[in-house]
């Protein structure tokens, strides 16, 4: 997460139900600085999930069935190769959401090849002084 970046609602609501018998709701808003009427509106829409946008109903769905072929596929598949698969199944959504939505899932494709490791020069060693007295 970014420097100064408010943490997903989710969380939020999970600090607030667990102080608010103690402290009340807007005391743990106000202190944690944000809005009481967020953690209300999640509420309502974790007690009716029609309440929820277009865009997060479908990012549920498609969430999914990226799990699913993420998993079927040995956990190796990459935003790209499970974006093409979707689209053999005639599921047709841009790359960019298929990628944002495993990265919210914290899944990735492996990657083939051993990592590059470079020398690490010795800094007390001396040196020479200059190219000819090599």
């Amino acid at each position: 997460m970014r420097k100064n970046a408010r943490p997903p609602t989710e969380v939020i609501a999970i600090l607030v139900d667990q102080h608010q018998e103690q402290y009340g709701v807007e005391p743990v808003c106000w202190q944690i600085q944000i809005a009481p009427s967020s953690y209300y509106e999640y509420k309502a829409r974790e007690r009716d999930p029609d309440q929820f946008t277009d865009r997060a109903k479908r990012d549920k769905a498609l969430e999914r069935d990226i799990q699913r072929i993420w998993e079927s596929n040995f956990k190796v598949y990459g935003a790209n190769k499970v974006w093409r698969q979707l689209i053999r199944e005639g599921i047709r959504v841009a790359r960019c959401t298929y990628a944002r939505l495993m990265k919210r899932l914290g899944i990735q494709g492996v990657s083939r090849g051993k990592k590059c490791w470079t020398t690490i020069a010795d800094g007390l060693l001396d040196r020479p002084t200059g190219k000819v007295n090599r």
